[in-house]
């Protein structure tokens, strides 16, 4: 364990109680991801980590090469999808050796700054060897973790380093089939991250130090990203890890609710993230497993309806519209399809078979869809039919696999070699 580690013990009561008082109060977790306008994206599924955006005034239909193009740069390799707050894009990719952050005007792609480090990761299995996580932007922070457990935390205005954890060496987490994958959450003051290693499954670290405030579970590193919701006025932290369904209250790491939900076989992925309704929560895995939703409690969660026919997502999470999920069910190899169903019962609405793997965004009732292969596709959110309204290709260097961003009326998407800005305003 390192010194950080070792002086955080030392304090620990003392932290314990910065901590809760910070938390209790979850207007401060607010104001730290409002840091710019509420059309801001600042992190992974965007303002509230659901993939909604409140954008009004989008365009309805798309021209025959797609939506005009504001900028486009170079970047490097990585699924890492781009998050803005004001006129700041912050952009994480590798650039050969290098993990690189690249802050750039969100507006022009001109370049502000950069931070970089080495690094040597290869995938395993040939999947891409650049980051998989996307960074968050808190007030003047930037938190991002790297393929190989690297988490940094750093100025936004200026990309200074503040700290950095290396959260595979400090807590000896066992390798994993395509390095680390899960972006990270801040609650309050603190980072949640679900590291993967024995009696630290989830660990939460000081925002400002990167000291580790409490370790919970020993569950595995999955790639999905975790939530934070409140019910009936406490805060709760909702993971997806490798091994199920996990809710703790973020002060203190106290377990509220665990529940086993992932593949009997090995060679599985839990990838997309719990989706919040209110007081319930959707969990989807590929992998003969399916879906599983709660209704959740103060003090715990029953399970409303689980089964593996509604909607199985292997990596891709859902966006809710009016009492139906509209997401991508089956593995990703598989040619998977788009399908609506009802997520109080899960009964299934309509399926589009073949639609392959997109990251999604809700705004002003349509679902807008950027497919593996770079295919830019708006569909009307109905439970009726599939309705597709305008496809159109805006990248050719795929597997486009990085989660799409909208901020102040602009759509950024990336590929392998480019990141794109495309104006959607009317």
């Amino acid at each position: 364990m390192n010194a950080n580690c070792s002086g955080i013990r030392k304090n620990s009561r003392k932290t314990s109680r910065l901590a809760v008082g910070i938390l209790a109060n979850s207007a401060t977790f607010m104001l730290l991801l409002a840091h710019a306008s509420a059309s801001d994206w600042p992190q992974f599924l965007g303002p509230d980590r659901n993939g909604v955006s409140k954008e009004t005034g989008l365009i309805d239909s798309l021209p025959k090469n797609g939506p005009p193009l504001v900028w486009k740069k170079e970047v490097g390799e990585g699924f890492s999808g781009p998050v803005i707050a004001g006129k700041r894009l912050i952009l994480f990719h590798r650039v050969g050796n290098e993990e690189v952050v690249e802050c750039v005007n969100a507006g022009t792609g001109k370049g502000m700054w950069k931070f970089s480090y080495p690094t040597n990761y290869q995938d395993q299995l040939g999947k891409g060897d650049g980051p998989r996580s996307t960074p968050v932007i808190a007030g003047k922070n930037v938190i991002t973790l790297g393929a190989e457990g690297m988490l940094h935390c750093l100025d936004l205005e200026k990309g200074k380093k503040i700290w950095a954890r290396n959260i595979i060496k400090d807590y000896q987490v066992p390798q994993s089939y395509f390095g680390v994958g899960t972006s990270p959450l801040v609650e309050g003051d603190l980072v949640l991250v679900n590291v993967g290693g024995k009696d630290a499954g989830i660990v939460a670290f000081v925002l400002a130090s990167g000291n580790e405030v409490w370790k919970a579970t020993s569950d595995g590193a999955s790639y999905s990203s975790p939530v934070a919701t409140a019910i009936a006025g406490s805060r709760m932290a909702i993971f997806f890890t490798r091994q199920g369904a996990v809710v703790l209250d973020p002060r203190n790491g106290k377990r509220i609710f665990q529940k086993r939900w992932r593949a009997r076989y090995d060679a599985s992925v839990n990838a997309a993230t719990p989706l919040v309704i209110v007081d319930r929560v959707f969990f989807s895995a590929s992998y003969e497993t399916g879906a599983l939703l709660l209704s959740l409690k103060k003090d715990g969660a029953d399970v409303l309806w689980s089964n593996d026919e509604s909607m199985s997502n292997h990596y891709n999470t859902c966006v809710h519209q009016g009492g139906y999920l509209y997401g991508i069910d089956g593995r990703q190899e598989r040619g998977p399809s788009f399908r609506c169903i009802d997520w109080k019962t899960g009964k299934v609405q309509w399926d589009e078979r073949g639609f392959g793997c997109a990251s999604m965004i809700l705004a002003e009732r349509h679902v807008i869809a950027l497919t593996e292969k770079g295919e830019l596709v708006l569909i009307e959110a109905t439970p009726t039919a599939y309705r597709e309204k305008a496809r159109a290709r805006i990248l050719d260097d795929g597997p486009c696999r990085a989660q799409i961003a909208l901020a102040n009326g602009l759509l950024y998407g990336r590929d392998q070699k480019t990141l794109g800005c495309w104006k959607l305003k009317k």
